[in-house]
């Protein structure tokens, strides 16, 4: 099948030319060669907004509302996308991480020809999840997960970060990120909690209103199209305090916690610009926010002046019934009334388009909310400069892409986001830094040299990956190759950071015989943690340690071997019990893909200045405890670090 679907794909792409050129320069009416106010430039946007919008047609107006998947391109009559549908954005999906950048840059530049080859000459919006670097795309600078950016505490390092982000996503034609998450995570357990900066508000609102302007330039919507995209906070509002902390639940929020933990974040991005907010799964006190207009329309439009678009999540509006999709014509109904601008809906577009337009003909949906989703769609495609600046130019992805510069700042937001918890068993026994000057270590636990694990869930595919990236199981069902992702592991780190003379004996998964073989290391450094998981999939009832992390331990510190133990982790783990046969822990988070910044503080080129961004709880029947709780007992408090 995947052989089938790409031979139809090359047909497509060396087909399309012909199409392209005989509609875009064929016979051209009188409107075409005369003065169109909306193409002028020098025009102010909301006159060339409401110049385009009086021009369109109804079919025209709700394909802007739609916004499908790029692997729709990869089937029969994939032109009827526009010619038929005039679809105005496509997702991009991370399933195209074998091929290089010129390839990728090919594939959308031909979508947005064909975009402009449509009547009006509306240039399509294209979109990706870009939430820790360039992250689909393989080689990219991977940035550690916003958890470990919160541990940092500087909004300026953040800022720096977001800027390479889009400058590397811009570089690849690639127009809108959905970032930043701005949750504010107050139970681990939840699955997305790696997303979130912080439990606490206050460096949560620090960081969304550094990232933004990183990514969008300090500017409302962005500052230059060039280099600066199209931000999109997420996902409003409330998704990091569901019950138990369960992926798209129920979140019971007075106006206090609402108003005061939750909504300020989306605040600031309001203020800062931000051009599009994406709607939550999860509900708000029993409603589902997709269909929430209370807090779509009536807060966040008309209390906030929000002036960007709001987009569903990906089936968003089709799980606001109990049983998904089970009455989709009520759930356009109500996700639109309530003030969804664009719809993802990555296959079943013919199907949705129908049904809108028969509820815009029937009245259910008045024309005033269509006009207003529009408006709201093209005040953002003209402010980014999509109808000046449509296609990707690789000259500017070659240079600076994955660059030396780039991986530089992740290495700094790596050393920086490192939280060193324990120092020694007793205040006389401090073993960091380390020496780099022995006769031998050892490195113990898979997590040293995998760098799958050592990125995390949203990296070269949805559910992250193992190894190096060459075997991930949904391109390979796809018969999709991956090649080996750029990094260094934090193996590779360490057996940098040591003397020439030191002996580094790595041990991937220790036994009951590896004390006695290595009796004469120096000492060991044990990586254990979690391993790679995305949204639902990484809720987790027990936050343990992965296996064969427990017995990892248990061989290593637990047989007497001097050890520091470093945890790969999106969020706290349950560590009590281990504690007492551990001389040193410190906390990577997800790193990414520059493993040197952990290095760089184990063997003190650097200081550990990281603290805690979350409460590290002693059990999980503590769950949720948060900073400034009335029962407050954790085993390392919000804010806890040591310096070195």
């Amino acid at each position: 099948m995947a052989a089938a679907m790409y031979g139809v794909r090359s047909f497509f792409f060396s087909a399309v030319i012909v199409i392209l050129f005989a509609s875009r320069f064929g016979d051209a009416t009188a409107a075409d060669r005369g003065y169109i106010k909306y193409k002028d430039p020098k025009v102010a946007v909301e006159e060339r907004v409401e110049d385009l919008l009086i021009r369109m047609t109804l079919p025209e107006k709700l394909g802007q509302m739609c916004q499908i998947d790029r692997f729709n391109f990869s089937i029969t009559r994939p032109t009827d996308i526009f010619t038929k549908y005039m679809i105005g954005s496509v997702l991009s999906n991370p399933f195209d991480t074998g091929k290089n950048i010129s390839q990728r840059i090919e594939d959308i530049n031909v979508m947005k020809k064909l975009s402009l080859t449509t009547r009006l000459g509306i240039p399509l919006l294209y979109a990706i999840d870009a939430v820790h670097g360039h992250n689909t795309f393989i080689n990219a600078t991977i940035f550690p997960h916003n958890v470990g950016l919160g541990a940092t505490r500087d909004p300026q390092l953040v800022k720096r970060i977001g800027a390479i982000t889009a400058q590397e996503v811009r570089a690849t034609g690639v127009a809108q990120a959905f970032a930043p998450c701005v949750a504010v995570c107050r139970d681990p357990r939840w699955g997305r909690c790696y997303e979130s900066y912080s439990e606490d508000p206050a460096v949560v609102n620090m960081m969304t209103e550094s990232i933004i302007d990183g990514l969008q330039g300090n500017a409302p919507y962005i500052a230059d199209p060039k280099i600066n995209v199209a931000g999109c906070a997420k996902h409003f509002v409330g998704d990091g305090g569901t019950i138990n902390g369960i992926n798209e639940n129920n979140t019971v929020a007075d106006n206090a916690t609402l108003f005061g933990i939750h909504m300020p974040p989306f605040e600031i991005a309001v203020k800062k610009g931000i051009a599009s907010i994406m709607a939550s799964y999860s509900s708000l006190n029993g409603v589902k926010m997709h269909a929430n207009r209370a807090m779509i329309t009536d807060y966040l439009k008309n209390t906030l002046k929000f002036q960007g678009f709001v987009i569903s999540d990906w089936f968003g509006i089709d799980r606001i019934t109990p049983i998904p999709k089970s009455n989709y014509t009520y759930s356009i109904e109500a996700s639109i009334n309530a003030g969804i601008d664009m719809v993802m809906v990555p296959w079943a577009y013919p199907e949705y388009l129908e049904k809108l337009t028969k509820l815009v003909n029937g009245g259910y949906i008045p024309m005033s909310r269509i006009d207003d989703a529009v408006r709201r769609i093209l005040r953002v495609k003209f402010s980014i400069g999509l109808f000046e600046n449509s296609l990707a130019d690789e000259k500017l992805a070659t240079p600076e892409f994955g660059s030396e510069a780039h991986r530089e700042v992740a290495r700094e937001a790596v050393r920086k986001s490192m939280v060193l918890l324990k120092n020694g068993k007793t205040d006389a026994d401090k073993i960091v830094p380390l020496p780099k000057k022995v006769k031998k270590i050892v490195v113990a636990g898979r997590h040293a040299n995998d760098m799958g694990w050592q990125c995390g869930g949203f990296t070269l595919s949805w559910q992250g990956f193992n190894g190096t990236g060459e075997d991930i199981p949904a391109n390979k069902k796809l018969g999709i190759p991956t090649g080996k992702t750029r990094g260094t592991t934090i193996l590779e780190a360490i057996q940098k950071a040591v003397d020439p003379t030191t002996e580094v004996v790595y041990v991937e998964e220790p036994n009951q015989d590896t004390a006695k073989l290595h009796a004469d290391a120096a000492y060991t450094i044990v990586v254990v943690g979690e391993t790679p998981y995305a949204e639902t999939r990484g809720d987790s009832p027990t936050l343990g340690i992965a296996d064969p992390g427990p017995n990892t331990l248990r061989w290593t510190c637990g047989s007497g071997m001097k050890c520091l133990v470093i945890l790969v982790t999106g969020r706290p783990l349950v560590m009590e019990a281990y504690l007492d046969m551990i001389d040193a822990l410190a906390v990577a988070w997800l790193p990414g893909t520059e493993g040197q910044g952990v290095a760089d503080v184990l063997f003190g080129d650097h200081p550990f200045t990281g603290t805690l961004p979350r409460t590290w709880m002693k059990h999980v029947v503590q769950l949720p405890m948060n900073v400034g709780d009335k029962y407050y007992d954790p085993l390392y408090p919000f804010g806890y670090g040591i310096k070195t």
